[in-house]
């Protein structure tokens, strides 16, 4: 079986940005993601670590619906996160690392995954499940360089750069050939959103 999750680039579209809301709790991660919403990101993914997290992400997913958007769960590094993902309304899962069996869980549950990788070990390992959208983490650490190192065996690999992202780096990761970078933090910075927004224009 392949686990395609092609699906991804119908779900970033042409948007350049992710938003990721980590333990932020119900009422702050809808602000924040209605934040995102607005400047026009559509991706959204919520980090389900604790019970809170969980209802977070089961607010948000109604509130997208809504926007006709969908809402992804994060940090799913086991089976029953992966249930609790479905249950709560996501659309997608996200993992730090590549684990075969929750990419399977998640792709038989009906979201397609976006496991991590950082070497061309796990890069090669995710290709071969079928995969083409891969989460690059964490991508403050790997540098832009690692990117187009990584296009040369593996032209047809989407990347979305995630951890230590804001306004200020994602041009530069972006310019590297990443198709979409994961922020968190930098959508709460009244300073970072007009850079945000350029990026989104």
């Amino acid at each position: 079986m392949t686990t395609d999750n092609s699906s991804f680039t119908e779900l970033f579209a042409d948007v350049p940005l992710m938003a990721i809301l980590r333990g932020m709790g119900v009422e702050r991660s809808l602000a924040v993601a209605t934040t995102a919403w607005d400047l026009g990101i559509t991706a959204v993914e919520v980090p389900v670590q604790t019970r809170t997290d969980v209802e977070a992400l089961r607010v948000l997913a109604e509130a997208a619906a809504a926007r006709g958007l969908q809402v992804g769960a994060g940090t799913v590094v086991s089976l029953e996160h992966v249930r609790q993902a479905k249950d709560a309304g996501a659309a997608f899962t996200v993992s730090p690392g590549f684990d075969a069996e929750i990419v399977r869980a998640s792709h038989e549950a009906g979201m397609p995954a976006l496991p991590g990788v950082s070497t061309a070990s796990e890069v090669q390992a995710a290709s071969k499940e079928g995969l083409t959208w891969l989460k690059a983490f964490p991508a403050s650490l790997l540098s832009t360089g690692w990117f187009p190192a990584m296009r040369g065996p593996f032209p047809g690999v989407n990347f979305v750069a995630t951890g230590g992202m804001d306004a200020g780096t994602a041009p530069a990761f972006l310019d590297a050939g990443v198709r979409v970078v994961a922020v968190g933090s930098a959508l709460e910075d009244p300073a970072q959103l007009p850079a945000l927004a350029k990026l989104l224009a």
